[in-house]
């Protein structure tokens, strides 16, 4: 396993777990060059899964790629590396439930922004802002507002409603 952090080819394995779901081994390894510990997974390989684009093509699905696109939606922002890969799990199980082992990558989108958008809104808008492509400042704005709106009605349903007395 190359080391994440010097990129050499030997370490050791320090430690070695079922991963919490049960389908992967965790494994805590060392580096034998600058003695740095990481974390390194295992999982069954079987017949990959299937993502569709838009276009109609058929790529294989990759975690890393959904991934990528969240950190830089999150960049600088509060949310833990557990909260990104409890994303990219939903992601995954809505794959692995699906029948044809293939999914739209509308509805990777639409899972992906639906999480963000109950975790952290400005991640949210970061990740939509390229997910739905969008063109111009406008539509921009326009999810901006919606976002707003949708923030202001559930703040006005939590104040409790205040009966004044007749005197």
């Amino acid at each position: 396993m190359k080391c994440p952090f010097c990129g050499f080819l030997e370490d050791k394995v320090v430690d070695s777990r079922e991963a919490k779901d049960g389908d992967s081994i965790r494994r805590r390894r060392e580096c034998l060059e600058c003695g740095r510990r990481f974390t390194s997974y295992e999982r069954i390989d079987e017949i990959p899964y299937m993502v569709v684009k838009k276009d109609g093509k058929r790529e294989t699905f990759e975690r890393n790629k959904i991934m990528a696109g969240l950190l830089r939606a999150c960049e600088k922002r509060p949310i833990s590396a557990s909260q990104l890969e409890a994303i990219v799990d939903s992601v995954e199980k809505t794959l692995q439930e699906s029948p044809d082992r293939e999914l739209p990558t509308s509805d990777v989108g639409k899972i992906i922004m639906r999480r963000l958008k109950e975790l952290d809104k400005v991640a949210y808008v970061r990740f939509a802002s390229v997910y739905l492509e969008f063109e111009d400042v406008s539509e921009f704005m326009t999810e901006l507002k919606y976002l707003v709106r949708a923030r202001d009605k559930a703040v006005k349903s939590k104040k409790p409603k205040v009966k004044r007395q007749k005197s």
